[in-house]
């Protein structure tokens, strides 16, 4: 059982007041807060040992070097990737996503299928619908439920010996659904498909093996995972890295240049052009540390009984519709009250010191799916409280009361 008292005091900025109001943090699937120990971890950077990486031969750089890749092995650790090659840094998810997108450009031909979820966030549809355009290749969809679940057998309908990439989320960023992905993947490589997962939702809740689930790619950002903005990782099976070209060129890719012919660094500087955030990948180790030693099997029950209470005093409100009701998802509560807008009732809760985020959460085809324009979204990690919850509920009800 997890002492959330002593957690909470890790969080400087858990002690901060909103409009006159003791913050109550439910934003946690856009980005999660950050304890003390990373922060002092990013000072520690900047104060003693901020220097360019793999390059220099002074103490400083050496020391860089040193730091940034023990954080590479941290991660490799933590993923249970086969080798720390396998982990490239990266800006985030995003960034990921997009070097998979472009390498698998020179892959494809026009004709072959790629598949993705219907509850993908945007970053994990955009830049497929850009690979279909420059390759010919075409996009299929796996349906959604009105639970918010996929209906994988539609999924297993669609692949076929064209099918050549699926991505699907691990989490959904908008409903919280936690998907079967060891099943998406097993069925994917049987017809000889490669297969990416956003674990960018799931890295918060869910310790994943990325050798045990079998994942080709599977992508992370920090700043959902205790540590700093503009910081992540792709993982990729080494088979993989190496087939795909180089997505930037520049310093650190290269393995030698000439102006008639450059040849590209080994793994993982093939795919880590120029400065990266050294700062970043180092703080992103620590944000792992710090949530191994409270432990993810603790996390996730902890966070269980949040969105079981949550669930149930939400509930409790007269017109209030819960969007995502999968039997299996972490402690995520998408919801509208009535015809409320969610953005009205979003802009009451900051006023009384609730921070939620409103809208399609970048997810907008599942915003279509249940005719809505958006919802209120309550996303809860292991730092909030049972009492943060009823403060949560009283907001909603205040709201309803004056917007209706």
């Amino acid at each position: 059982m997890i002492d959330v008292t002593k957690i909470r005091k890790d969080f400087p900025i858990l002690k901060r007041e909103v409009n006159g109001k003791p913050l109550v943090y439910l934003d946690n699937a856009a980005t999660s807060q950050t304890p003390q120990q990373v922060i002092d971890v990013i000072v520690d950077y900047y104060s003693n040992y901020n220097a360019n990486i793999h390059r220099g031969v002074h103490a400083l750089s050496q020391e860089a070097t040193d730091k940034y890749e023990q954080a590479r092995i941290k991660i490799q650790t933590h993923f249970n990737a086969a080798k720390a090659y396998e982990v490239i840094f990266t800006s985030g998810t995003t960034h990921s996503i997009n070097i998979v997108a472009n390498g698998f450009s020179t892959l494809l031909k026009k004709g072959d299928e790629i598949i993705v979820s219907a509850m993908e966030h945007h970053s994990n549809i955009v830049p497929w619908q850009m690979l279909c355009e420059r390759t010919g290749a075409i996009l299929k969809v796996i349906p959604m439920n009105l639970e918010g679940e996929l209906i994988l057998e539609d999924y297993h309908s669609i692949l076929s010996d064209k099918t050549k990439l699926v991505f699907c989320n691990h989490v959904s960023n908008a409903l919280g659904t936690i998907n079967p992905i060891k099943e998406i993947i097993d069925a994917a490589h049987n017809v000889g498909a490669a297969v990416l997962i956003d674990g960018a939702q799931a890295a918060p809740h869910i310790k994943a093996d990325v050798q045990e689930l079998g994942a080709d790619f599977y992508t992370v950002s920090a700043h959902k995972i205790c540590g700093p903005t503009g910081a992540g990782i792709l993982y990729g099976k080494e088979e993989w890295l190496n087939k795909l070209p180089p997505y930037q060129g520049g310093g650190e890719m290269i393995a030698e240049v000439t102006f008639e012919k450059t040849t590209y660094a080994d793994l993982p500087h093939k795919f880590e052009a120029g400065t990266p955030n050294i700062c970043g990948g180092i703080a992103m180790a620590a944000g792992l540390d710090y949530m191994n030693a409270i432990g993810f099997d603790e996390i996730a029950a902890y966070e269980h009984e949040l969105l079981e209470y949550a669930t149930e005093k939400l509930l409790a409100i007269d017109g209030l519709k819960i969007y995502g009701t999968a039997k299996e998802k972490t402690a995520v509560i998408s919801f509208n009250v009535g015809a409320i807008h969610p953005y009205d009732i979003g802009s009451i809760l900051d006023k009384l010191g609730v921070a939620v985020r409103t809208g399609h959460h970048c997810a907008q085809p599942i915003m279509d799916f249940f005719k809505i324009p958006g919802t209120v979204r309550a996303s809860f990690s292991f730092y909030n409280t049972l009492h943060e919850v009823d403060v949560l509920v009283e907001a909603v009800k205040k709201a309803k009361s004056m917007l209706e």
